[in-house]
């Protein structure tokens, strides 16, 4: 089956280590003993280090375990009230929510993005910060953006010139990072066109933190975001401990990022090897060590907390136990970071019988990976996808303008292999459509078997294809709830976006809006690892 052999092809490590800890859980002798022990000489050499200084966070959380907690062995675990998270449903509450967040905000306020637009809805969302710096209880307000250098550079007007006003005003409260992948150097960043140079990698990202308050979502900083371009956004509301990591994690790829100046050049953070100049395994590396430093301090302070809270002479059954737990997953594969991936597999794997998958990508572009475990499980899956006409690319000029083509073309190659597999009535595709849209929206809900609700979501800035995994800088979270109330939020989501869709069948691909040519067919096996 392609599952198990992709499941022990790409989970080496930690993956491993949380299915058999499951497993073993589940078999323990009269003693309570389990028989992990005699597996100990097999697992020691590959226990990655985020998992060796630190036992899994649940051993010391006796209230509210799930069936997802091995996701703690891997990252740090936050607890949290579902009366916290609200989750948003379009572009224009998003927008108006991020502005009312700015305007409150006392003492941070960070973004990431891919790019800041350039029109006048992303011109009132500038003007909104300085505003906000501009009040005289703003004085220790620390604005922090970090966007792609590439995206981010783009024309004479770009997101650069956008926020040098805010640099120029404010030196001392507003930082702006850009980030430029180390794999875009020498003769390949002298020769790749301006609008070509991001398909080698992007800092993707999308991070909307005010204070305590963070927005975790899919949508980028521009126009048709905030208007007709259909994503994904999930609000939580005093959350100090996760809105902290997103904080220290956007800071630490800031850190390895080059710095703009209010004259408009770019500067490396002091001590930090140059991404294109210098040396590129002395970059990655450090990079890597920064992330992962995040990464490690949650966990640590996360292990200190608790344990101190086991030791504690108040009964356990004392504490208000959280409903809602919330698990930060990053995929940096140019830095060798790949948790997003590994937890991603490995839910695709878990998926029983009779459990509901509902996954939905802008691009629909899966990995091979990816593939083979939607079609050698046994779960039953709903992919959301876009339809051509409401692809970003749709009717872009030049080469841009046949991508859309080029995803119809993979769509109906994976249906082909759904179909060769008779696999029709347990993977099923559907395409999104509506009127003067588009569509970004990407995750995951998971539906127990029997379950009306999901229990589990996805939700950040990967699409689940190459470019993520492989290319650019990802984040993104696993929220799961025991919480009715939240379920019931997550699944109207989830209608919402498969409401406006048309279920795929082979006549699909018969109407002439499905129509590829020759020439795309043959050039999309070529390309497709770069969109």
């Amino acid at each position: 089956m392609a599952a198990p052999a992709a499941l022990w092809r790409r989970l080496g490590g930690p993956g491993l280590v949380a299915l058999l800890a499951r497993f073993c859980n589940r078999n323990r002798d009269r003693r309570g003993r389990t028989p992990l022990v005699l597996l100990a000489p097999l697992l020691a050499q590959s226990a990655p280090q985020i998992t060796a200084k630190y036992p899994a966070l649940g051993c010391f959380s006796p209230h509210g375990t799930h069936q997802f907690q091995w996701i703690g062995n891997l990252v740090p675990e936050f607890g949290i009230s579902s009366s916290n998270v609200k989750v948003l449903s379009t572009p224009s509450e998003f927008y108006e929510v991020m502005k009312a967040q700015i305007k409150t905000s006392k003492k941070r306020i960070t973004m990431a993005s891919l790019y800041l637009g350039i029109g006048p809805l992303e011109q009132e969302l500038v003007n909104t910060l300085e505003e906000t710096l501009k009040c005289p209880d703003s004085s220790e307000l620390q604005v922090s953006i970090l966007l792609d250098y590439t995206r981010g550079s783009r024309g004479r007007k770009n997101s650069r010139t956008m926020l040098l006003p805010l640099l120029h005003r404010f030196p001392d409260n507003v930082r702006v990072s850009l980030f430029h992948t180390p794999h875009l150097r020498g003769l390949l960043r002298l020769l790749v066109p301006e609008r070509f140079n991001e398909t080698i990698g992007l800092q993707h990202m999308k991070i909307y933190l005010f204070d305590d308050n963070i927005i975790l979502s899919g949508a980028n900083l521009s126009d048709s975001y905030f208007t007709n371009r259909q994503d994904r956004y999930v609000l939580f509301q005093g959350c100090s401990e996760l809105a902290d990591f997103f904080s220290d994690l956007v800071g630490a790829v800031s850190e390895a990022s080059l710095q703009l100046q209010p004259d408009d050049t770019v500067q490396v953070e002091e001590g930090m090897e140059h991404p294109y100049q210098g040396d590129k395994t002395k970059y990655c590396e450090a990079a890597s060590k920064k992330v992962m430093e995040v990464i490690e301090d949650a966990r640590r302070r996360q292990y200190e907390h608790r344990s101190t809270k086991f030791q504690n002479e108040r009964s356990a059954s004392d504490m208000e136990p959280p409903d809602t737990w919330v698990y930060p997953l990053v995929q940096m594969k140019p830095f060798g970071i790949q948790i997003d991936e590994l937890v991603t597999e490995t839910l695709l794997t878990e998926a029983e019988r009779g459990d509901q998958l509902y996954l939905t990508t802008g691009y629909f572009n899966l990995t091979q990976e990816y593939m083979d475990l939607l079609l050698g499980t046994r779960a039953d899956y709903n992919i959301l996808l876009a339809a051509p006409e409401v692809n970003g690319f749709f009717g872009a000029k030049g080469i841009a303008g046949a991508i859309p083509a080029a995803y119809v073309h993979i769509e109906h190659q994976f249906y082909s292999e759904v179909c060769r597999h008779g696999q029709e009535m347990r993977v099923k595709l559907r395409e999104y459509h509506r009127d003067l849209w588009t569509f970004h929206a990407k995750g995951l809900w998971f539906y127990s078997a029997g379950a009306d609700l999901p229990c589990l979501t996805l939700v950040g800035s990967p699409n689940f294809g190459y470019r993520s995994v492989h290319r650019d800088l990802e984040a993104q979270i696993a929220l799961v709830t025991e919480n009715k109330e939240l379920q019931q939020q997550l699944h109207k989501e989830q209608q919402q976006l498969y409401n406006l869709s048309n279920a795929v069948s082979p006549a699909t691909f018969q109407h002439p809006s499905r129509y590829v040519k020759l020439w795309v067919k043959l050039v999309t096996p070529l390309i497709k690892n770069f969109f």
